[in-house]
């Protein structure tokens, strides 16, 4: 891919404030893309890393969209078509996680989960479809994980949450085969991002052990690698689907969890 084959184009990443969405942003930005960044976080730090990116030669605005309220997507999506003169690619990776046993999950909890990580999708879809549409070339790309494939205990809303999102990336791919615009999954296993690294000093601190045990025998008991995905791994499967190799991937779930999903 050359350092600027995706000139032009616009994307909006969702959750992309810090983490795989920001990580995600600067690989596209530094495709050529222009970039549309949303998510929470503290207003000067969102500033810094939206310079950031713009440092990188490219247009890039924040909207600070809540993922829970439809009206907010609309809002948001209608807006980056007004100022950019488009959305040509969509990144859905805003997510959260909650982890209890089911009959003491919070209902409010199952309820925020499922609309940040699987609702906020169909909604941002289903808004940004008609323009890409009407201009003949899109990538949709969501960001499950390997609990999209497979389950782990005590996740019920995560889980369920990826699953949908990858019937939803299937589903929307037919809907559109035929438009020149694709639809994608990726499920990463555990990603190594400054939140996973907080739970590895408290699981630690908390089970009595070593911060390396929490990491084999925990995080990376099934990642047969050993090895945790990295933020620019996701990054990088995010460009090559954007490029114009992957134009005849569609309703795939690219998997990088190590071998987790193989066994």
């Amino acid at each position: 891919m050359s350092a600027h084959s995706l000139r032009g184009k616009t994307a909006l990443i969702t959750g992309s404030t810090s983490g795989i969405g920001l990580g995600i942003a600067q690989a596209l930005a530094d495709q050529g893309a222009n970039i549309i960044m949303n998510g929470f976080g503290d207003a000067e730090e969102i500033e810094s890393a939206r310079a950031d990116l713009e440092g990188r030669g490219v247009k890039v605005i924040y909207n600070a969209a809540d993922m829970t309220k439809p009206d907010e997507i609309v809002v948001m999506i209608d807006d980056g078509v007004a100022k950019m003169g488009g959305i040509d690619i969509l990144v859905n990776n805003a997510g959260i996680q909650f982890v209890s046993p089911v009959e003491e999950f919070p209902p409010e909890k199952w309820d925020a989960i499922i609309a940040i990580n699987m609702s906020a999708s169909f909604h941002t879809i289903r808004a940004a479809l008609p323009q890409m549409r009407a201009r003949g070339w899109g990538r949709i790309i969501n960001v499950a994980s390997a609990h999209g494939l497979v389950a782990s205990p005590f996740k019920s809303a995560y889980v369920t949450a990826k699953h949908g999102i990858v019937g939803l990336t299937k589903t929307i791919a037919l809907e559109v085969a035929e438009d020149n615009i694709t639809v994608n999954a990726i499920c990463p296993g555990y990603v190594k991002t400054p939140l996973v690294e907080g739970q590895i000093a408290d699981t630690a601190k908390a089970r009595g052990i070593s911060e390396e045990e929490v990491v084999n025998t925990v995080m990376l008991k099934a990642q047969h690698t050993k090895k945790f995905v990295t933020i620019e791994q996701v990054a990088g499967i995010t460009s090559f689907l954007c490029s114009d190799v992957a134009e005849n991937i569609t309703g795939s779930n690219i998997v990088c969890d190590g071998g987790w999903t193989a066994a």
